[in-house]
C-alpha cells in the first residue's frame, strides 16, 4: 500500500500546484515561459545529480534514451504546453473529457511494452475507479456531452488544432507513466530519472520559446512563483510519484493518477470556497476503493510470483 500512498500524495501536491499555476497563466498568458522557468530552475538544481550519474547516462541503451525523451520532452514539457493551449482553442469541458482517455493509453502501453497482465479482476476494479473518476468530473463530462448533442462543437481549423493538442497531451502523459516505470525496472534511481527528465524537458521547450519570440523580461514576481511551482510539483510531487511508481505496476499507477481532479476539487473547496457535491464525494470513494483493491491484487500477485 506504500506505493499507492506515494502516488496519492503526489497527486495532492500537484493539485496544490494549480492554486498558483492557473492564476499565472491567466495573468501573463504565456505557458511557454512558465514551463521553461520551471525546467530551468529544476535542471540547475539537479546538476550535481547529473554530474554524479554521468557515466551511467553515457552508457544508457537506445531504448532508455527513448524513455527519457518520452518522459522529459513529451511528458514533462510538450504535454504541459499542448494541454494549456488546447484550453484556448476548445471548450474546457471537452478538453477534460478527452483527458479521461489517458488511462486507456497507459494500460495499453503497459501491456505491450512492460508485459503487464490485464486480468478480469483488474478490469473490474479499474471500471470502479473509472466510474468514480467520471463522477468527480461529472459536471464537465455532462457539459461536453451536451455540447456534442446540440451540435455546438465546431470542426473548423482552430478547433481541430485544439483537438490535436489535447490528444497529444493525453498520449504523452499516458505513455510517460509506462516509460517511467520501464526506467525504474532498469534500476534508475528516482533522483536520476527526475534530473534527466527536467534536463530533456528544458531542451525540448527551448525551440518553442524561440519560435514564439517569448522573452525572459518578466517581473520578478513571476520568477518567484515559478520557482515555488518547481519546488512543489517538480521536486516534491515528482519525488513521491517516482517512489510510488517504483513500487506499483504502471497500470495501477495510471488509475491512481485519476485522483488528481478529486484532490483539485477538494483544494478548491477549502481554498476558494467552491462547493463539493455529494456526487463528487461518492466518486472519490469509488476511486479510492478501486485503486486500493487494484494495489492489493497487484501485491498478492507479486507475492505469489516470489513464492513460486
Amino acid at each position: 500500500m506504500k506505493g499507492l500512498s506515494f502516488i496519492l500524495i503526489a497527486c495532492f501536491i500537484w493539485a496544490l500546484d494549480t492554486l498558483i499555476r492557473y492564476p499565472l497563466l491567466y495573468k501573463y498568458n504565456s505557458s511557454e515561459i512558465i514551463v521553461f522557468g520551471e525546467h530551468l530552475f529544476l535542471t540547475i538544481l539537479f546538476l550535481p545529480t547529473l554530474y554524479i550519474a554521468r557515466k551511467k547516462i553515457l552508457k544508457m541503451k537506445p531504448f532508455e534514451m527513448l524513455c527519457f525523451f518520452m518522459i522529459g520532452a513529451m511528458g514533462s514539457a510538450i504535454a504541459t504546453l499542448t494541454f494549456t493551449k488546447s484550453f484556448a482553442l476548445l471548450n474546457p469541458s471537452l478538453v477534460i473529457l478527452l483527458q479521461k482517455l489517458q488511462p486507456f493509453i497507459a494500460i495499453s502501453l503497459a501491456y505491450l511494452i512492460l508485459k503487464e497482465r490485464i486480468t478480469k479482476r483488474f478490469l473490474l476494479w479499474a471500471a470502479v475507479s473509472l466510474f468514480g473518476a467520471a463522477l468527480i468530473s461529472y459536471q464537465d463530462i455532462n457539459s461536453a456531452i451536451n455540447l456534442i448533442k446540440t451540435g455546438q462543437v465546431s470542426f473548423d481549423r482552430s478547433s481541430l488544432y485544439g483537438l490535436c493538442l489535447a490528444l497529444i497531451s493525453v498520449m504523452s502523459w499516458g505513455s510517460a507513466t509506462v516509460f517511467g516505470k520501464y526506467l525504474m525496472k532498469k534500476n534508475w534511481l528516482e533522483k536520476e530519472v527526475m534530473s534527466l527528465r527536467f534536463a530533456v524537458g528544458l531542451l525540448a521547450i527551448i525551440p518553442f520559446m524561440i519560435g514564439t519570440g517569448t522573452g525572459l523580461s518578466f517581473p520578478i514576481e513571476l520568477w518567484g512563483k515559478v520557482s515555488i511551482l518547481a519546488l512543489i510539483s517538480g521536486i516534491f510531487g515528482m519525488y513521491f510519484y517516482y517512489r510510488g511508481l517504483g513500487l506499483v505496476s504502471a497500470k495501477v499507477c495510471t488509475i491512481a493518477e485519476m485522483s488528481f481532479p478529486f484532490f483539485a476539487v477538494i483544494i478548491n473547496w477549502l481554498a476558494l470556497d467552491q462547493k463539493l457535491s455529494v456526487v463528487q464525494l461518492l466518486g472519490g470513494a469509488f476511486l479510492l476503493l478501486g485503486s486500493t483493491m487494484l494495489q492489493l491484487a497487484n501485491r498478492k500477485h507479486e507475492l505469489n510470483i516470489q513464492v513460486n
